[in-house]
């Protein structure tokens, strides 16, 4: 029988009979690839066969069941990342990280391998880099155990059987998009070899309680790239964020079967590989210089506070349409709060360029940032600055209302630590630490005259 071909989306998986521009179940643009696919009468078969093979499961009372929290668990040098994985990798389980290109995922993964590898067999796996890039790699980052060991490889079947042999503790394929099974037709990198491969991958670590961490490409919007099905298939994902050429990055579980979600791990490139780093708040202040748009944030990575440098600059725009640009801030929540600024504080911004830079590349996702951008913004117009004792945090109603932060008492406590006097913050935090601000209007009248 000749084989039909059909379209695949490779963000949902959905198919098509014939090819068009964007997917009408999850919206992606040009996503679908075609796949030849399997006869109507062979599937039809297929679920024949599996309706009259099954057999009834084996089963026990829930309450029987010893829990197994006794497994071993591989510890890496890095001990935020151990606490960012719920204690260090759990032998069995299957992580995925997740990066921009050259961000680190393959120094990290290096480093990582070259501390377990001192006590028990590791094997990295690459489908991308030859023996020799990966030793140059192993040589510059100080890998050299007689203990970790080096395989190519682009075939999932492959490397399901050497897992299944249960020969290694740990081990590391770089990367899934690359994987291809002999009994799929379709290309690398696709929704059905993705899957595939991945499960195969999976059920032989389960099988043999061996760790494996699978190395995930992104898309140019920053999401893991393939189908969303492989992110619920793992017990850990992990996204490593940050800028590529310098500044902080940052490790952060968005899964965990094992531990929270809320923890996070920081980390600077060096010459010798990545490093952690312990006081990020003391790090990012050390080169600041107390000037107008400058305001220091209490912040929060995961459940770790830091205080962090918010740069505002304020410029007459030289056409029609002036120009907001964010680093490390959102542009849409910035457009935001410009428009609460001129409506509820009277500040003219309509003719002024507007530039916000986070200081030491960290990229911030909490809603508390809201009123130290307002006062940077305010400071910059203004052309005077905030007294360099005072910390800021509080998110911003439409209303101009300052509402309360999460985990204050963490914040406070950063900023206390490093000698800071006062917190300009919401009302609602009773600490002799912290001036109390309801309204936005009020703040900057006080403290940005």
């Amino acid at each position: 029988m000749k084989s039909r071909s059909q379209f695949v989306c490779q963000q949902c998986g959905a198919t098509y009979a014939k090819w068009i521009g964007q997917c009408t179940n999850c919206q992606a643009w040009n996503s679908l690839v075609e796949q030849i696919s399997e006869s109507a009468t062979n599937a039809k078969s297929a679920l024949a066969k599996g309706a009259v093979s099954g057999k009834k499961l084996d089963f026990v009372k829930l309450s029987s069941i010893t829990p197994s929290d006794a497994k071993a668990r591989l510890l890496t040098e890095f001990s935020d990342l151990n606490t960012v994985l719920g204690g260090g990798i759990l032998l069995g389980s299957v992580s995925l990280l997740a990066g921009q290109p050259g961000i680190g995922k393959s120094t990290l993964l290096m480093q990582i391998c070259a501390e377990i590898a001192k006590t028990r067999p590791v094997l990295y796996i690459s489908g991308e880099e030859s023996a020799g890039q990966v030793k140059l790699r192993a040589e510059r980052l100080g890998a050299k155990s007689d203990k970790l060991n080096f395989a190519s490889s682009t075939s999932g079947n492959d490397i399901a059987k050497t897992i299944e042999s249960g020969e290694f503790d740990l081990v590391i394929v770089d990367s899934i998009q690359t994987l291809a099974m002999d009994e799929i037709s379709s290309a690398p990198g696709t929704v059905s070899q993705v899957t595939n491969c991945g499960n195969l991958i999976i059920r032989a670590a389960k099988s043999t309680d061996t760790a494996v961490v699978i190395v995930g490409h992104v898309t140019k919007e920053g999401t893991l790239a393939g189908p969303k099905v492989l992110e619920h298939l793992v017990d850990v994902v992990l996204n490593f964020e940050g800028d590529r050429y310098g500044g902080f990055k940052t490790v952060r579980a968005i899964k965990n079967r094992f531990g929270s979600t809320n923890e996070v791990a920081i980390f600077e490139m060096a010459n010798s590989g990545l490093k952690e780093v312990k006081n990020p708040s003391e790090a990012l202040l050390a080169e600041r210089t107390n000037t107008d748009g400058s305001i220091i944030l209490a912040t929060l990575e995961g459940n770790r506070p830091i205080l962090v440098e918010i740069q505002a600059l304020a410029t007459k725009s030289n056409f029609g349409y002036p120009k907001r640009t964010a680093s490390g801030f959102d542009l849409n929540r910035l457009n935001l709060l410009i428009a609460v600024l001129e409506r509820r504080t009277k500040l003219q911004l309509s003719d002024k360029d507007i530039f916000i830079n986070v200081v030491g590349g960290m990229k911030l996702a909490d809603s508390a940032a809201d009123l130290a951008v307002c006062m940077a913004i305010a400071s910059a117009v203004a052309g005077r600055k905030l007294g360099g004792e005072y910390v800021v945090f509080g998110e911003v109603g439409l209303g101009g209302e300052i509402r309360s932060a999460f985990r204050a008492d963490q914040r406070i406590a950063e900023a206390k630590k490093l000698g800071f006097k006062h917190a300009i913050a919401p009302a609602t935090i009773h600490d002799k630490f912290v001036i109390p601000m309801k309204d936005l209007r009020e703040t900057l009248i006080k403290y940005v005259k």
